[in-house]
C-alpha cells in the first residue's frame, strides 16, 4: 500500500466568492465536495493512508471526512498556522508518514482534476529508481505554466517558470501537480519557513544531481483555479469525461440530488448539477452549470456555464452566462449577467438592474 499527502491549504482567492465560506477543496463538484473525488481516486489506486495538509478554513475538513473510514481510508489532518507554500506543507506533515526511507509517497495538489493513472506513476518512479517523479501533461499554450523538459528516457532536464517568448517555449510538457517522492527526499526540505516545491525544491534537487523523472500522461487534466474551470470540471465529472468513482449517480446530461425539485418542463443539460433542496422553476433552462444546495432558479431563467451559490436565488427570465453567484445572493427578475461577472455573497440585484441589451 502507498501513502499520500494531499495539499489542501490554499485560500482559493481566484475562486472567490465561491471560497468566501468554503475552502476550495470543499466546494461541491458533481454533487460532492471536490476533495471526495480525489480521495476516492487515490483509494481506487491502492492508497490507504492520506495526510491532509490544511490551512485556510482548516476546521471544516475533519467534521466532514472524519477518520476516512467511510471512504475506506485512514485520514490525518495537519494544519499550518502560517502558510508554508507547497514544499513547506509537504515537509510540515512528514512526521505523520509511516513509510520507510526508500518508500514512495504520493503527493497531490488539492485543485487538480485529472484522469492520471496513479499506479503507472508509482511504477515509473520505482522502475527508474527516481528520487522524485512528476506527472507531466501536454498543453497547447504552456505560457501560464511551468515547463518541464525531459530527455529521451523521461529524465527531467530543467524547470522553466512561465515562459513568455517563443524561444523560451522549448516543450509543451507542464508540471501537472502530482508527484511521487522517495520518502527520504521529503526530509531534505527546510522546515519552519515557506518553501515552493516548484520554484525551490525541484530546481535545487536537479542542480544537486538528484534523479527527477517525468511521466507524460495526457488523459483528462484540468486546473480548477478559476470559477469557469471549476464549473467545467464539475460538468465533465457528470458527463463522464473526467473519471471519478465518487459521482453520486449515473453519468449523463444532468445530476439531480434527491431532495431537489425540478419542474417537468425545465431543461437540464451539459452536465448540470442540481444540489440538495434546490428548486428549478417552469421553463427554466440550465446548461453546464452547478446549482449548490438550496439554490432557487425561478421560471423562465436561462443559466449557462455558471455556478449558483448555496441558497442564492435567480429571478424569473434572468439570463446568467459564465457567472458566479455567491451564497445567499438574490438576483431579481429580468437581469442579464454575462461572462466573468461575480455577484458577492448575500448581495441583492433589483429586477432588471443589469442589462446587456435594451429593455424592449
Amino acid at each position: 500500500m502507498t501513502e499520500a499527502i494531499l495539499l489542501v491549504g490554499g485560500k482559493g482567492t481566484r475562486l472567490r466568492p465561491l471560497t468566501v465560506n468554503t475552502p476550495k477543496p470543499m466546494v461541491p463538484a458533481a454533487g460532492v465536495p471536490f476533495l471526495t473525488h480525489q480521495l476516492a481516486r487515490a483509494k481506487a489506486a491502492g492508497v490507504d493512508h492520506i495526510v491532509l495538509a490544511t490551512s485556510y478554513l482548516a476546521e471544516v475538513f475533519e467534521p466532514y471526512f472524519g477518520d476516512g473510514s467511510r471512504l475506506g481510508l485512514h485520514l490525518e489532518y495537519v494544519t499550518e498556522v502560517e502558510p508554508l507554500g507547497t514544499g513547506g506543507a509537504i515537509r510540515n506533515v512528514a512526521s505523520h508518514l509511516r513509510s520507510g526511507p526508500d518508500d514512495p509517497v504520493l503527493i497531490f495538489n488539492g485543485d487538480i482534476l485529472t484522469g492520471l493513472d496513479i499506479p503507472a506513476l508509482v511504477h515509473e518512479h520505482e522502475s527508474t529508481g527516481a528520487d522524485v517523479s512528476l506527472h507531466l501533461s501536454r498543453v497547447e499554450d504552456p505560457r501560464a505554466y511551468g515547463l518541464v523538459p525531459t530527455d529521451a528516457t523521461g529524465r527531467v532536464t530543467a524547470f522553466l517558470e512561465k515562459p513568455q517568448t517563443p524561444e523560451e517555449i522549448v516543450t509543451d510538457q507542464i508540471n501537472a501537480g502530482a508527484y511521487v517522492f522517495r520518502r527520504s527526499v521529503i526530509d531534505t526540505i527546510p522546515t519552519g519557513r515557506p518553501v515552493s516545491v516548484e520554484r525551490e525544491t525541484f530546481p535545487d534537487l536537479l542542480s544537486s544531481g538528484a534523479h527527477l523523472q517525468g511521466m507524460v500522461d495526457s488523459t483528462y487534466w484540468l486546473d480548477l483555479g478559476t470559477p469557469q474551470a471549476f464549473v467545467r470540471g464539475s460538468a465533465d465529472l457528470v458527463l463522464g469525461r473526467a473519471p471519478s468513482p465518487a459521482v453520486p449517480g449515473r453519468c449523463g446530461e444532468r445530476l439531480v440530488l434527491d431532495s431537489a425539485v425540478v419542474a417537468p418542463d425545465a431543461k437540464l443539460t451539459e452536465g448540470t448539477v442540481v444540489g440538495a433542496r434546490a428548486r428549478v422553476g417552469e421553463g427554466a433552462r440550465v446548461s453546464g452549470s452547478t446549482l449548490l444546495d438550496g439554490a432557487v432558479v425561478e421560471p423562465g431563467a436561462v443559466i449557462t456555464d455558471s455556478l449558483i451559490g448555496r441558497g442564492a436565488t435567480i429571478g424569473a427570465r434572468t439570463v446568467v452566462t459564465g457567472a458566479v453567484i455567491g451564497d445567499g445572493a438574490h438576483v431579481g427578475a429580468d437581469n442579464e449577467l454575462q461572462a466573468g461577472v461575480r455577484i458577492w455573497c448575500d448581495a441583492t440585484l433589483p429586477p432588471a438592474s443589469v442589462r446587456f441589451s435594451s429593455d424592449q
